[in-house]
């Protein structure tokens, strides 16, 4: 009684208070101005099969959000009373998938929809770990209890494509005019049951460019410690949704403001702190963040590589004064850097080699006779290689003669080619570059003898 006493003085609902909200506020297509060609086909045509089998069927969170403030969703998930197993019936091409919560993947070619049952208040008697954090909760409900369960008042929006409605159980609409991520519920209460929301406020604040309510923010501080318990996976695929979500750069400044970094990229401050480092980090994800605007692919491993690049490199050079050959050098500093970072993200083993890759084949960049820059021309991962060398010469690591040779080279025809290989290249920053400065003193020193 206390509790909730004080809950009621201070404005915040627990988590079951949140679900005894049982009537939405009802928004018609004049008040809410979702524009319908914004819908998927595929989601129109999940919610109406549902809806004609006799269940309820909804458009639900985020791309409700995108929906409202005119953005084209990405990704459509439904809600829905009906069972997974229900579901699975219904589409030739759906699979029951999830060990904390089961979900239905319903595929239409390359389309993927993720279909969920409501779900119901949380179970006093669901599986934790000893920090509290749920294992698994396959309890199904009614929709308001589903609407508590979800994590922020703006992703906790039903869409009806058949009626056009909109039903709001906890102020989204509200807080989206406002530009507020808030939290349903005790914001302690729903970090501890699941702390990878800490990283989902940090990635949605900086993607919508949202202010974060202070009662939302608060515990953050105090709580990110547990990340540390969330199984490696979740964090990396967390971390992946946060780099590639358009706004990379804002997402990472958001994290060190939050302190939620540590232990996720724990060399990062060490990084932004080196002028050379910052430039370089900065100038990778902002193009990444370009690539996303664009619409263009984005590759996880390279993405990896230009934010653990600086790591390898303080590892690489500490290997060379130790007295190791400079390539074997460089494959024990990305040994060292990955399998640090394998503990704290469980990067998987293809975008860790292709990390490897990029890594190996910048010293041979440095090799512009012979042979060598037509073998570089069949490498598979040559273009990602080459990015990465425009990367670090734009970052003033390197001489930007080096980049703008491979630039002429891979543009140039074969007369062109034969040219720049003939022609003697300039001191660069390689290992061939360096022998060459610290012979010219001696050279210079004997002249004026």
């Amino acid at each position: 009684m206390i509790k909730k006493f004080i809950r009621k003085i201070l404005g915040v609902k627990n988590q079951a208070e949140g679900g005894a909200n049982r009537k939405p506020k009802v928004l018609g297509p004049k008040e809410h101005g979702i524009d319908p060609q914004l819908l998927s086909a595929n989601a129109i045509r999940v919610t109406q099969t549902l809806q004609e089998h006799g269940f309820k069927a909804f458009v639900v969170g985020g791309a409700v959000r995108d929906l409202l403030t005119g953005v084209k969703p990405k990704d459509f998930d439904i809600a829905t009373n009906a069972t997974p197993e229900q579901v699975k019936r219904l589409f030739r091409r759906a699979f029951i998938i999830g060990k904390r919560f089961q979900i239905v993947h319903v595929m239409f070619g390359q389309d993927l929809l993720e279909v969920t049952t409501f779900r119901g208040a949380s179970s006093e008697g669901a599986p934790k770990d000893e920090h509290g954090r749920v294992l698994r909760d396959n309890t199904f409900g009614e929709q308001h209890e589903d609407a508590a369960r979800r994590d922020f008042t703006v992703n906790a929006m039903y869409y009806d494509p058949a009626n056009q409605t909109v039903l709001d159980y906890h102020g989204g609409i509200a807080d989206i005019r406002k530009k507020v991520l808030r939290i349903i519920g005790v914001p302690e209460a729903r970090y501890r049951e699941d702390p990878v929301r800490m990283l989902r406020v940090v990635r949605f604040a900086a993607k919508l460019e949202f202010s974060i309510d202070p009662a939302t923010r608060a515990p953050i501080t105090v709580m990110a410690p547990l990340i540390n318990n969330v199984p490696a996976a979740r964090v990396f695929d967390e971390m992946l949704k946060l780099l590639t979500s358009g706004h990379a750069m804002a997402c990472l400044q958001q994290l060190r403001k939050e302190g939620l970094h540590h232990g996720l990229l724990p060399l990062l401050d060490v990084v932004l702190e080196q002028p050379m480092g910052e430039k370089f980090v900065t100038l990778a994800l902002t193009n990444t963040d370009q690539r996303v605007h664009q619409g263009k692919r984005i590759s996880p491993g390279f993405l990896f590589a230009a934010l653990l690049w600086h790591q390898v490199l303080e590892k690489w050079e500490a290997y060379k004064v130790a007295g190791e050959f400079p390539i074997p050098a460089l494959h024990l500093a990305a040994d060292d850097v990955l399998h640090a970072q394998t503990d704290a993200l469980a990067i998987q083993r293809k975008i860790g080699s292709d990390m490897r890759d990029i890594w190996a084949m910048q010293p041979r960049f440095d090799k512009r006779a012979g042979k060598t820059p037509y073998k570089m021309l069949e490498h598979e991962r040559m273009r990602a290689g080459y990015d990465f060398l425009l990367l670090r010469c734009a970052s003033g690591e390197i001489d930007a003669e080096i980049g703008a040779w491979w630039t002429a080279f891979m543009e140039g025809d074969s007369e062109q080619r034969e040219a720049l290989i003939n022609s003697k290249p300039k001191a660069g920053s390689g290992e061939a570059a360096k022998k060459r400065r610290r012979r010219a003193p001696r050279k210079a020193a004997a002249s004026e003898a």
